[in-house]
């Protein structure tokens, strides 16, 4: 730390000693040192300017708005999601994004809050430190830390253009109109809400079952529609974020029920990213199927926790509890998935595996395309075995619901 610090050094820190920031015991010991020294936040707007110039580079580098937020929760701590999300809606009225920006983008700013009315006018740090009240020394961290994430953010693909290729601004329809991929997942939606319902394992477990059905279902019948020629199929690419802990274990569990519905997945280890690529309905599907089991599973743990008449269970048997219930669960799945196939193909008396092969190979084809070094993996690593036979267990009595999980 110099003797003197001023603005110019700390605009050399922030533009060009960034890596130093994400390392949180030196952000607090700046942070600290400024605040004793007096230093106003945001004096003349450099955080905010600096902030800024960091998201563009952000952008360019492959990421989008909510995986900016998963990575400040995780990297910088929750008190930054709030200090981002003025960020974004600084940026959204800069960019005029409600009217430029992909509609996927857009969805994701509204969902983060960024283009709710209520963000006020000025520079983004200056609103929110009014807003939050922290105290000065919190406050420098959080933005040194937050500067040091952005400046340092890895190369990943570029799945939706990034705001320097956008358009000329344009009119947005009213709302879509609701089609068979709609009503297919209102069905799919309904069926998870009754097996939430329902005090019986059994009765949950069939209605689990006849969701994954519904779901093999539809993807027939949208294949027998296009007659599976490539050039018809909508193949579309989705992100999924997975918190700690046992976010290895949870992809796990995203990758069965992706395997099962012909959707490819691949996960960012060191991001807690992973990148869904499938026929659009079918990534629908299989976000809201994940979603429903990874309640169930964190409610399923709970009870076999109690059933072992212990508090908490340990790390390794909580680990292989979900292992296993996701391994269970992808073998469930893909039962009903190659029953509901059999059973579709004799009543139309066709050979469906050539049409369903075409709409594979065009996922495969996407998936070559986006990640041409990426190779295929399972995990060797050992688990608890107590903790793998209770979870594939609870697994045959899984009961699902379309909310977020409390396992974060």
């Amino acid at each position: 730390m110099p003797d003197v610090i001023d603005d110019a050094w700390l605009a050399d820190l922030l533009q060009h000693r960034a890596p130093v920031l994400t390392d949180a015991g030196a952000a607090a010991e700046v942070a600290a040192t400024l605040s004793a020294q007096g230093f106003a936040l945001d004096r003349g707007g450099l955080l905010s300017r600096t902030l800024q110039d960091a998201l563009d580079g952000t952008w360019e580098r492959g990421w989008q708005p909510a995986d900016v937020a998963h990575a400040a929760r995780r990297q910088v701590g929750a008190g930054s999601v709030p200090l981002l999300v003025a960020l974004l809606a600084e940026h959204a009225r800069r960019t005029d994004a409600v009217s430029r920006a992909p509609e996927g983008w857009a969805a994701q700013l509204r969902e983060l809050g960024a283009l709710d009315p209520g963000h006020a006018p000025g520079t983004a740090v200056t609103s929110w430190h009014r807003a939050e009240r922290r105290a000065p020394a919190e406050a420098w961290r959080i933005v040194l830390q937050l500067t040091g994430m952005l400046r340092t953010t890895a190369r990943i693909e570029v799945l939706v253009p990034p705001p320097s290729r956008w358009g000329p601004a344009r009119s947005r329809a009213e709302g879509p109109v609701a089609g068979g991929d709609d009503r297919a997942l209102r069905r799919i939606r309904g069926l998870l809400a009754k097996a939430e319902a329902t005090g019986f394992p059994e009765e949950a477990e069939a209605l689990t079952a006849k969701a994954q059905e519904l779901m093999t279902r539809h993807a027939v019948d949208a294949a027998l529609l296009d007659g599976g020629a490539p050039a018809g199929v909508d193949v579309d690419t989705r992100r999924v974020h997975l918190a700690d802990p046992y976010a290895r274990a949870k992809t796990q569990l995203l990758g069965a029920v992706a395997e099962a519905n012909d959707v490819r997945l691949v996960w960012y280890q060191g991001l807690g990213i992973a990148t869904l690529v499938g026929i659009r309905s079918d990534l629908d599907a299989v976000e809201l199927l994940f979603t429903s089991l990874l309640l169930q599973v964190a409610q399923a743990l709970a009870a076999a926790e109690r059933q072992e008449g212990r508090g908490s269970a340990s790390r390794s048997f909580r680990r292989a509890f979900l292992l296993g219930y996701a391994h269970r669960i992808g073998e469930r799945l893909a039962s009903a998935r190659r029953r509901v196939t059999e059973e579709a193909a004799a009543e139309r008396g066709t050979d469906l595996l050539p049409v369903l092969r075409s709409r594979q190979e065009a996922v495969e084809a996407r998936t070559q395309e986006l990640f041409p070094k990426v190779r295929s993996s399972r995990s060797r690593s050992s688990v608890d075995a107590g903790g793998w036979y209770a979870g594939r267990a609870a697994a045959e009595r899984a009961d699902v619901a379309p909310r977020r999980s409390p396992l974060r």
